[in-house]
């Protein structure tokens, strides 16, 4: 297929025409025409002329570029792949040289001084001698026969020169995969050493180093992203909501959601305190424990959800705005946090989820007794009351736009009547 104006064509007759009308097409046929026939015509030569007759083999040297961009864009390890294909360069490079150095020595005359090539009877013993001479050259060991031909001399100052400019290519590019690979560490994983310096400097103790180096060292093991919000900030809003959620509640849950990592031992909430995010269990688990802080009342898993109550205003709840439960991480918890007003916001426009939660939160609170029922009636009385108000204020309105509205007439026909009156007397 082709991309047009982004979208993957595959139609078979539409991809032929666009191929046979691209610039691509003419070099493919010439690429591979079968040149290397022209061997047979009678006073070619027949070995040493087969591959420069092929030379034309070399037109598809851009095809095989863009594999190379195709799959380093589509791999999940393109530094590897980087590397990968520095060292087919490499093999490629030296390769090449070794065929020249064959050449010259088989113009020179094979075995005629220790700087060619031996005439070994075995083409695969030239062939090992050849590529091993070539990597003495290009990896500027050096150990070499000294030359003793003009021809020589020019060769193997070549290949010194073109070795040097070689080796700083490749130096450049790993420095540059390096550099890659610290890059995408700071932009996936926070930088542990401003935290420690800053400890260092405040004199904390080591053992509070010792969790802040082990939390960073989860982080990278487990291959947490706690940035994932900046990593993805470049996208549009759609297609982040696409690459994190689903569907409905969660595609506009998910743009709001902050990833935090908790270590062991470590309080996510404590009871009494003032609520101000809800939080989703990703990966990990948590322990609600009693005001002892080690007794374990109930564990919560992956895919729960906690501390909602806390941020929605349900009718009775003793508690208020105040957390109702110790929540402890147990091991490294790995958590989303979602803020009050971005709850808010989105269960403004989901009222089947909001009347699900406050179920579920009320359902909890008369299970450890902070819903006070005689509360709940009196705010469900007072809201009845406020609403039947509102509707008296509605039918009031709707009477006095009625008497605004004939007010209106008779003061337009008021002032018609007047008109008419004036222009008589006029």
């Amino acid at each position: 297929g082709f991309l047009e104006d982004g979208i993957l064509v595959q139609d078979v007759s539409r991809t032929r025409r666009h191929y046979l009308s691209s610039w691509t097409f003419p070099w493919d046929v010439m690429a591979v025409l079968p040149t290397e026939l022209l061997c047979l015509l009678p006073g070619v030569p027949r070995v040493p002329g087969v591959p420069a007759a092929r030379a034309n083999r070399c037109l598809r040297v851009p095809r095989l570029f863009e594999a190379f961009d195709r799959c380093e864009m589509r791999t999940g390890r393109p530094n590897v792949f980087r590397v990968a294909k520095l060292m087919l360069y490499l093999l490629l490079g030296i390769h090449w040289h070794g065929c020249l150095y064959f050449a010259l020595s088989a113009r020179l005359g094979l075995g005629i001084d220790p700087w060619v090539c031996p005439s070994f009877t075995r083409p695969l013993r030239r062939y090992l001698h050849s590529f091993y001479f070539s990597t003495l050259v290009l990896a500027t060991v050096g150990d070499t026969p000294a030359p003793r031909r003009e021809e020589e001399f020019l060769f193997l100052t070549a290949g010194f020169l073109l070795a040097v400019l070689g080796f700083a290519t490749i130096t450049g590019s790993i420095s540059t995969v390096i550099a890659n690979l610290s890059a995408a560490d700071a932009a996936f994983y926070p930088d542990a050493g401003p935290v420690q310096r800053y400890l260092r400097a405040r004199g904390a103790g080591g053992r509070l180093v010792g969790r802040v180096a082990r939390w960073h060292r989860h982080l990278r093991v487990q291959r947490k992203l706690p940035a994932e919000r900046e990593v993805l900030g470049q996208l549009p809003r759609g297609l982040q909501a696409e690459v994190a959620a689903g569907h409905g509640l969660l595609r506009q849950l998910v743009l709001r959601l902050r990833p935090q990592v908790f270590g062991p031992g470590e309080f996510v909430c404590r009871r009494g305190d003032v609520g101000r995010e809800m939080y989703f269990i990703r990966e990990g688990r948590l322990a609600v424990v009693a005001e002892d802080g080690v007794t374990q009342l109930a564990v919560l898993g992956e895919g729960l959800y906690f501390g909602e109550i806390s941020l929605i205003n349900i009718k009775g709840n003793a508690a208020g705005n105040r957390r109702t439960a110790n929540i402890l991480s147990i091991g490294y918890s790995d958590l989303f946090c979602l803020g009050k007003e971005d709850l808010a916001e989105v269960l403004a426009e989901f009222p089947r989820a909001r009347a699900a939660m406050e179920a579920k939160g009320r359902e909890l609170l008369l299970h450890m007794g902070q819903l006070d029922t005689g509360a709940e009636a009196a705010e469900m009385a007072a809201e009845a009351e406020a609403e039947r108000q509102l509707q008296g204020l509605e039918v009031a309105l709707e009477g006095l736009q009625t008497r605004a509205a004939r007010l209106l007439a008779q003061l337009e026909a008021g002032a018609l009547r007047m008109a008419l009156r004036v222009q008589h007397l006029e």
